[in-house]
């Protein structure tokens, strides 16, 4: 494995941001990849690998005095899913606690199947096996036919279960953590991957996001491979006669050439495209994904006490503070990202796992993550990020500190990852955290683009495409990776080989 960062991991790594301050530089919670059983089937307990749980996994505030519908009651999301229907039967009413408690049975079988089919290569029957049982043996739900609720808006679905704003406002902020907004077609069951989180929560390695990639090198070294620090990929080397044209490894940006008879990209589909230069195939050199206009802004905070909500304690402080009490909130964020424009009321997602690892900061003090989502990378105005950096990161801060007040006072150290600063430092075009847009129309079997979507790339054997730019697209999934793997292992069994063999020949002897 070649690697351009002098830090392995990429958005899944951790670094000494401060003397003795441990800090993510992407992911903090990991959800997705807790459900893919690849942690257990790779042992990765065994190569050091330790997940805090995230319980409660959510937190939504109170509305702040003064606002509309306020009854001083924060919404806490646990495992427990009594606990759970507790907290939203106090602050919003035994009907909708209900209905919670009801969303969660239909739900978790449904998410279940799409776990299934995140793990799975996304051809159109392979996703029919998985998700057409769940519509066909169940009756009419009160969310509504399954075709309905799966190609839907997360909005629609959460109108049609539950009657609070504030409730309704919570699960819609996690569920755009993808990145499309809760309007969007096919957003519904981003909503519904909440039902998961009662059997298996979010969960943050001891020592920060960079764990998980740390347990897997080890792993890979058990196993005889080797990792390259600074010195990555700076072409493909390709052979053969046009319309046959084979991968034979890669040149380093040092000069070093690696033979091989397969490369796996891991990186950004358009950094694969670079690579492959004038040997880029149609398919690869026509790709042209939707990447967005940015994604969000993170602050990486060292502070002297944690974010203190009232009304609760620092179980709140656990998982996910999703500080949004009403939807029109995130509809004003998206429409000002629309319009190329910073927020003008920011909605923060604050993550304070120093709470509960102490590995991560001295004692006394802490490590608080806030992630404010629809960003833009290039503002309409032409305004440079350099100087919008401090004034967007003063704003955000301030959006905590109305939940949590004497936040922004507890503030020691700041580091601020603009969109520009994401493309920078971890290779993220554009500043898109999952490498390419997550709407219905760029997932599954669309995912970079149709031609690419089966982790191959047709026209240049050897070439095999895995990472956020691939199916099941962005998040700390580990998916895309065990699916080319099993594809690659599948094309180099020795009737494979042959196949692929004499079709090359045959390609080479037409030319």
């Amino acid at each position: 494995m070649v690697e351009s960062d002098s830090v392995l991991g990429g958005a899944v790594s951790t670094v000494e941001r401060w003397p003795g301050v441990r800090v993510d530089r992407g992911s903090s919670a990991h959800v997705i990849i807790r459900h893919s059983g690849i942690v257990e089937e790779l042992e990765l307990e065994r190569f050091g690998l330790r997940y805090v749980d995230c319980d409660p996994w959510g937190f939504a505030p109170a509305p702040v005095p003064g606002d509309d519908g306020s009854d001083g009651r924060p919404l806490v999301f646990s495992v427990d899913l009594d606990a759970t229907c507790a907290s939203i039967a106090a602050a919003c009413g035994d009907a909708d606690a209900a209905a919670y408690r009801r969303f969660v049975e239909v739900w978790g079988p449904r998410s279940a199947a799409v776990v299934r089919a995140f793990g799975d290569r996304p051809s159109p029957a392979r996703l029919a096996r998985h998700l057409w049982p769940i519509g066909s043996r169940r009756p009419r739900t009160p969310g509504g036919e399954i075709a309905v609720d799966f190609l839907g808006s997360g909005d629609a679905l959460l109108d049609r279960w539950f009657s609070s704003e504030r409730l309704k406002a919570a699960l819609a902020w996690f569920g755009a953590q993808s990145g499309p907004p809760m309007s969007e077609p096919g957003t519904a069951a981003m909503v519904g991957w909440v039902a998961l989180l009662h059997d298996v929560p979010p969960g943050h390695p001891v020592g920060g996001s960079g764990g998980l990639t740390q347990a897997l090198a080890a792993r890979l070294a058990a196993d005889g491979g080797r990792v390259t620090l600074g010195d990555g990929a700076a072409r493909l080397l390709v052979d053969g006669p046009a319309g046959a044209r084979r991968v034979t490894g890669v040149q380093t940006t040092s000069g070093r050439r690696i033979t091989a008879p397969v490369v796996v990209a891991a990186c950004h589909v358009l950094a694969t495209r670079a690579l492959a230069g004038d040997d880029a195939p149609p398919a690869l050199a026509d790709a042209d994904p939707p990447l967005g206009n940015g994604f969000g802004l993170v602050l990486r905070a060292q502070t002297n006490a944690l974010p203190a909500y009232p009304g609760v304690g620092e179980e709140a402080l656990q998982g996910l503070q999703l500080l949004c009490t009403d939807r029109a909130q995130l509809a004003r964020a998206h429409g000002d990202w629309l319009a190329g424009e910073v927020p003008r009321e920011p909605v923060p997602l604050a993550m304070s796992f120093s709470a509960s690892d102490p590995t991560l900061a001295p004692a006394g003090q802490h490590v608080v993550t806030v992630w404010g989502q629809w960003y833009p990378y290039a503002l309409a105005d032409g305004s440079d990020w350099e100087t919008l950096a401090e004034p967007a990161a003063r704003q955000l801060i301030a959006a905590v500190d109305r939940y949590a007040p004497g936040f922004a006072d507890s503030v020691q150290r700041l580091y601020v990852q603009t969109p520009l600063r994401l493309e920078q430092e971890l290779s993220l075009l554009r500043g898109n955290v999952m490498h390419v847009e997550m709407s219905l129309a760029s997932m599954f079997g669309f995912r970079p683009t149709p031609a690419l979507s089966g982790h191959r790339v047709p026209g240049l054997d050897g070439l095999y495409l895995t990472g956020a730019s691939t199916h099941p697209g962005g998040g700390v999934s580990g998916n895309s990776g065990r699916t080319a793997a099993r594809v690659v292992l599948a094309d180099r069994r020795p009737a494979a080989r042959l196949r692929a063999e004499v079709g090359h020949r045959l390609r080479a002897l037409r030319r």
